[in-house]
């Protein structure tokens, strides 16, 4: 199995600012009418005007880095509405995100507010239906906001309340332990310290690559608590778990004692699922094919671990349709031997998600291909109906129907004129330009990676010291970092203030002297700190203290950035989705008679199978080389180079060792078998998530086959997948440099059966043999 590639090298350096015990997110303003204003030279001198804060207690902070402007606040993400803001960052005390407990809990300060038996907690201040001896009044400095539960009195049981209820004055609340080591149910909520697991290894950290890459990173999954190397359940194991210190053994289960009080108490849903339906306790006990479930406690005709004794508190009673391990939907082992299992089609709760829940449709949230056009917007882009659902720094979009990462009201329902599906870049607020929400917990929003429909000139200035000519381009790469143009004026036409200047505006934060490789000379554009929005300068307008350039992006072929921008959609490869001609300018076609080198042809520029395209280039092999120990990949050596252009250019190589997290979206593309779909002889595309090697080798997924060297992609459901035809191509992912060869399709078991996802060479781990076969060549 063979593929091609060139690799252009890209660096992306981040500049940002951390401060100890803090959490952080960029784009993001807290309302509050708690807070205080103050100024500050960094970040770190806006927290200890927190941590000094005498008017109220002060949960978290604003910085503007520009502006020097410090707002201390007496609230956080978990009490107060977020809004998004440009060129802000808050930070929050870590102690108040926490949900878990020290001790008896005197410190507690988080948003539970259920008690044991699943009673609504009264709040604090008010006096009905129970007249509260414990108030805000007489205790100022127990945090007794809205009707969290807490612990005020030292009361030996732990955080509780006063409830709704007539009949029942006050009751203790389930919040877990942070240092207990003991689990309830599979240890979901564990948040002790043990880190040695039943055989004896010590676990790896969860932020370390080494001895083990995995995709449990802990900034993508913030809600898991993977700190330190600690044991933990982020994947609806059945129980804690880590990746160990030793090279020989990829991961193992801890030895935790189940804890011998009582488990958390759950308020089930019986007639209808929100979100994933991990709460569904009803009866359903039907497949959405029609077929009886199996009894959970039964291992005919299928065996499986998902028992009752193994995922206590997930309600594996009789044979009804439960989803006891974090999958999208309710599901259950199946009666019919042929079929091991299938989701059930368990009504969505439309109108009883609660807060904080969004309910997803899932018949509504089909793939839509949309229809050709200019991926580019006019005017601040509130009309843009494109597809682009990237950031400008390159982070993917959070879907406009979704809570997390954050919680926000832009939402299909509040704006219905706005187009709002799924994740696709939008501007439902009349800002400057379409933006989105991040998946990326610490960036709450950015601007979407979009050009304006009017296309802006591209300057030359021409440098001629003695016999050497520089050209230099007043345009600038992504976020204009490294831009040292002439352009002085800002998006509203205001002259620049120079940067060693002190008036109109007095600032010390970004000076010649403060940053002297920043190009801060005269008064022209620059970004000094990395904002991702673009080159910025102080104004010499008194009322407008510093506004963005307008700067365009310079024109130019760089790996993994399609000139054509393709669908990406959700089709299916078995199943059809036709590509957009030159979208995916990486792909070749290989073909050959026999095994000799001298026999192969590679195929570039081309977008169907009969290769008669103008923009075709043809290239005879001179070698090949088969990958290290049998591996499934390989290099080709052409007789003469490729030319590079808008139909020909290559994927961006990924960082050596880099495993891409699951759930990231990745596409694959190919001209195989479509059995009977349509889209024969043109190239065909399709997106589907990463699934971790840890789940992929589970008994009922492919059981232990897939490699470290390798990684699987595809739906568990099955209904997507490479096929016969399509092996040796390419599995891009998307990144802040463009799409990223991460795989080379290479083996599964049927095309697109549920369970059976495919399986792709890990190019991360042939990143060494890549460079060291190039230069031996």
């Amino acid at each position: 199995v063979c593929f091609y590639f060139i690799f252009i090298t890209l660096f992306l350096f981040i500049d940002g600012t951390e401060v100890d015990g803090y959490a952080k997110t960029e784009g993001a303003w807290i309302l509050s009418l708690k807070r205080q204003q103050y100024s500050a030279n960094t970040a770190a001198e806006c927290a200890i005007k927190c941590d000094a804060e005498i008017t109220f207690t002060c949960k978290s902070f604003i910085y503007i880095e520009k502006d020097q402007e410090c707002w201390t606040v007496g609230a956080n993400s978990k009490t107060e509405t977020i809004l998004r803001r440009s060129s802000t960052a808050l930070y929050e005390k870590n102690g108040y995100l926490l949900e878990c407990v020290n001790g008896i809990g005197t410190d507690y300060s988080g948003t539970k507010t259920k008690t044991k038996s699943g009673k609504i907690c009264q709040r604090w201040m008010a006096k009905y239906p129970h007249r509260p001896n414990i108030t805000p009044q007489s205790h100022p400095l127990a945090d007794l906001e809205s009707n969290f539960c807490r612990n005020p009195d030292g009361d030996s049981g732990g955080p509780w309340c006063y409830t709704t209820d007539p009949n029942t004055r006050w009751e203790h609340c389930e919040v877990p332990s942070c240092t207990e080591e003991c689990i309830h149910c599979s240890g979901e909520n564990y948040r002790g310290k043990i880190s040695t697991t039943e055989k004896g290894f010590t676990c790896q950290r969860w932020d370390s690559q080494k001895p083990h890459n995995h995709g449990y990173n802990p900034s993508a999954l913030p809600g898991k608590y993977l700190e330190e190397n600690y044991c933990r359940n982020p994947d609806g194991d059945p129980r804690p778990w880590c990746f160990t210190t030793s090279p020989s053994k990829r991961w193992d289960f801890c030895s935790i004692p189940r804890c011998t009080s009582e488990p958390p108490t759950i308020v089930p849903e019986i007639t209808c699922t929100t979100s994933e339906g991990g709460l569904y306790r009803g009866t359903m006990a039907v497949t959405e094919s029609g077929k009886t479930c199996q009894s959970w406690s039964a291992q005919t005709p299928h065996k499986h671990n998902r028992t009752p004794d193994n995922y206590p508190c997930k309600g594996l009673d009789n044979n009804y349709c439960r989803n006891p391990d974090n999958e999208r939907m309710p599901w259950c082992y199946t009666t019919d031997s042929e079929t091991r299992w299938e989701y059930c089609r368990v009504p969505t709760c439309e109108n009883g998600a609660g807060p904080g829940i969004t309910v997803i449709n899932e018949d509504d949230d089909e793939p839509v291909i949309p229809t050709e056009e200019e991926d580019c917007y006019v005017g601040d882009g509130t009309s843009y109906r494109g597809i682009t659902s990237e950031t400008i720094s390159g982070k993917r979009c959070q879907n406009w129907k979704l809570m997390t990462p954050h919680s926000h009201n832009k939402t299909p329902q509040n704006f219905p004129t706005a187009d709002l599906r799924r994740n696709l870049c939008r501007n439902p607020d009349g800002d400057r330009a379409p933006w989105c929400y991040t998946t990326d917990p610490r960036v709450r929003w950015e601007y979407c990676n979009l050009e304006k429909c009017t296309r802006f000139p591209v300057y030359f200035i021409l440098y001629l010291p003695t016999c050497l000519s520089v050209a230099v381009l007043d345009c600038k790469i992504g976020n204009g970092e490294t831009y040292r143009g002439p352009t002085s004026i800002t998006i509203l036409g205001v002259t620049c203030q120079a940067w060693s200047a002190q008036t109109p505006h007095q600032h010390n934060s970004f000076t010649p002297q403060s940053h002297p490789t920043k190009g801060l000379d005269g008064n022209s554009c620059r970004n000094p700190d990395n904002d991702v929005n673009g080159p910025w300068c102080y104004t010499t307008d008194r009322n407008k203290k510093w506004d963005y350039c307008q700067i365009p992006d310079c024109a130019g072929l760089k790996c993994g950035t399609p000139v054509t921008k393709p669908k990406r959609c959700f089709g299916r490869i078995v199943g059809g989705c036709v590509s957009k001609p030159y979208s995916w300018p990486w792909q070749i076609s290989l073909r050959t008679k026999s095994k000799r080198p001298s026999a192969y042809k590679v195929l570039l520029g081309i977008h169907t199978e009969r290769a008669i395209e103008p923009s075709k280039q043809e290239r005879n092999l001179e070698k090949l080389v088969l990958g290290p120990n049998r591996s499934d990949i390989a290099l080709l050596k052409l007789q003469t180079p490729v030319l590079i252009n808008d139909k020909v250019l290559p994927a961006c190589l990924p960082e050596k060792d880099y495993t891409v997290p699951s759930e990231t979206e990745c596409y694959v593309t190919g001209w195989g078998e479509t059995q009977g779909t349509g889209g024969d002889g043109l190239l065909k595309e399709t997106g589907f998530p990463v699934i971790a090697n840890k789940v992929c080798n589970r008994p009922s997924y492919l059981n232990g086959r897939v490699k470290d060297h390798e990684m699987c992609a595809g739906n568990i459901e099955g209904g997507t997948d490479s096929c016969q035809g399509d092996s040796g191509g390419p599995l891009v992912c998307n990144s802040q440099t463009g799409f990223v060869l991460q795989g080379v399709t290479s083996w599964g078991l049927g095309c697109a059966n549920a369970m059976k996802p495919g399986v792709y060479a890990r190019v991360s781990k042939f990143i060494d043999w890549i460079d060291t076969t190039i230069k031996a060549n």
